[in-house]
């Protein structure tokens, strides 16, 4: 075994351990061995990350900088990011198991979201309204809200980072995020990128740390304004029952369970690939993956053949070898619930098509094949539950009514696929569809510009876009008396 990495926490400008010198381990999924330590953080380093950003905002100097300034130093972090993105992607690849090829692409893509809110930081304004008061000029001012709470789960951390982040400090904000405790270090190396951008002490900390007591020190903060949480329903509980302590504003991005609709008439060779990259990509490990496929009866077997053959030709292997199209999975706690839900399954009348394996000659790490199940109902727990991993179920429908149905017929809402040729069916469906997302012809198709967040128990608030930046600010409502004359004495009788 290697010699384990090290990490510190980036707490107000300097790197630290835990004050009490507390640290836990993480592993790498596709070998099974422990590769680093990070600080496991208490409730005095979080106390002290949140303060930092509190006078940060407070005191400056991230308050005093004018927006244009902001979007400068937003600007050359995207810069500085950009010549990282293989130290990043290399990082993240060991501690998850994500492509390498996926994560180093994703990093320096990322750049382009703090471009774009590098753009926004100075277009965040307020209104002139028409009051139909004389002599009246009311005016709405639009101002940051003091100090972010951002926690990230171990999926895609880098674009979960942008899409916080960005908006936040364009906003005016400052932060501080907690690492995965499933995938530490990403976030680590990722703050070398912030202080060699020359952001001022404070106004990024990155703390790490499990649930208890990191982040509930952090989402119960009297100091904290805002809390933009990425993670599963349950501990969402958590994070709103612990901002409840202080009325701190909340957003939420959770699971999701989407369905991918193929119609009759679609482009069937479209619509297998897009099934594949809704689902096999990123190992099935992402929120908006494809796990539900409902195929109209009549084009079901065709389809899932057609799936099954190119899922056996996809390969397997090492994370860090750019030939490898598939990698493991982030934990060991996935691989046995899965491989307990498809036992599940096949109790209750599913099919697995094929996978469902660990895949021959991987004998080490948290690998499992690609797996697609034919189900008989929406009942089973296959269908029902997140599983976050390539586990794909399928059904049959008859009529586009009966698809919708099926659809919707899910606790989550975060985004769907629909493949058809018919342009009016495509847009009765999205109308109809209780999602936040709807790609059609297409999938997992993101950029900065677009609104992304989900409905139902898939959360509340919206990530990207400028709707974002509305999410890290407040309005203020400013009424200007433009009346030559003193105020009438309201106690005069007239």
């Amino acid at each position: 075994m290697s010699e384990l990495k090290r990490y510190q926490m980036y707490i107000d400008g300097e790197w630290t351990d835990a004050e009490n010198g507390a640290t836990f381990t993480s592993v790498n999924p596709a070998t099974g061995e422990i590769w680093a330590e990070v600080p496991e953080a208490s409730e005095h380093d979080v106390n002290r990350a949140v303060e930092a950003a509190h006078r940060a905002f407070t005191e400056g100097p991230w308050s005093k900088l004018t927006p244009t300034a902001r979007g400068k130093m937003l600007r050359r972090l995207a810069e500085v990011l950009a010549t990282h993105s293989e130290t990043l992607g290399r990082c993240e690849t060991i501690d998850t198991g994500k492509l390498f090829k996926e994560t180093r692409w994703q990093a320096n893509y990322i750049s382009d979201f703090f471009q774009y809110y590098a753009g926004l930081a100075d277009k965040v304004s307020g209104e002139t309204l028409p009051i139909d008061k004389p002599n009246m000029m009311t005016i709405t001012l639009r101002e940051p809200l003091g100090v972010v709470a951002a926690v990230v789960p171990w999926n895609s951390q880098l674009f979960l980072v942008a899409v916080k982040i960005g908006p936040a400090l364009a906003a005016g904000n400052t932060v501080v995020l907690k690492a995965s405790e499933h995938a530490s270090a990403p976030m680590l190396e990722f703050a070398k990128v912030f202080e060699e951008a020359g952001f001022p002490p404070g106004v990024i900390n990155i703390v790490t740390g499990h649930g208890e007591p990191c982040g509930r020190a952090l989402t119960s903060h009297p100091l904290v304004d805002r809390i933009s949480f990425t993670g599963g329903p349950n501990t969402a509980k958590h994070v709103i029952r612990n901002s409840a302590e202080n009325f701190a504003q909340v957003s939420l991005e959770l699971g999701g369970k989407s369905p991918v609709i193929v119609f009759d008439d679609a482009d069937l060779e479209s619509a297998v690939n897009g099934i594949l990259l809704s689902i096999f990509s990123a190992s099935g490990q992402s929120c908006v993956a494809g796990s539900r496929l409902l195929l109209q009866d009549s084009i079901k077997e065709e389809v899932l053949a057609r799936v099954v053959e190119k899922a056996k030709k996809i390969r397997i292997g090492d994370p860090l070898d750019d030939s490898s199209q598939m990698g493991p999975l982030a934990t060991k706690a996935q691989l046995t619930n899965i491989q307990s839900t498809l036992a599940d399954a096949s109790a209750n009348g599913a099919e697995i098509l094929y996978g469902g394996s660990r895949p021959s000659g991987l004998d080490t790490g948290w690998y499992i094949e690609p797996t697609i199940v034919d189900c008989p109902s929406q009942e089973i727990g296959v269908v029902r539950n997140e599983l976050f991993g390539p586990v794909v179920s399928a059904l049959a429908f008859h009529s586009e009514e009966e698809a919708l149905s099926m659809a919707n017929d899910t606790n989550f809402g975060l985004a769907s696929g629909i493949f058809t040729r018919d342009v009016g069916r495509a847009l009765r469906v999205s109308g109809a569809i209780r999602a936040g997302i709807v790609w059609v012809n297409t999938y997992r198709v993101v950029s900065p510009i677009a609104p992304f967040g989900g409905f139902k128990e898939s959360g509340f608030g919206r990530e990207s876009g400028m709707e974002a930046i509305y999410d890290y600010t407040r309005p203020k409502t400013v009424w200007l008396n433009t009346a030559s004359e003193p105020i009438a004495d309201p106690f005069v009788m007239q």
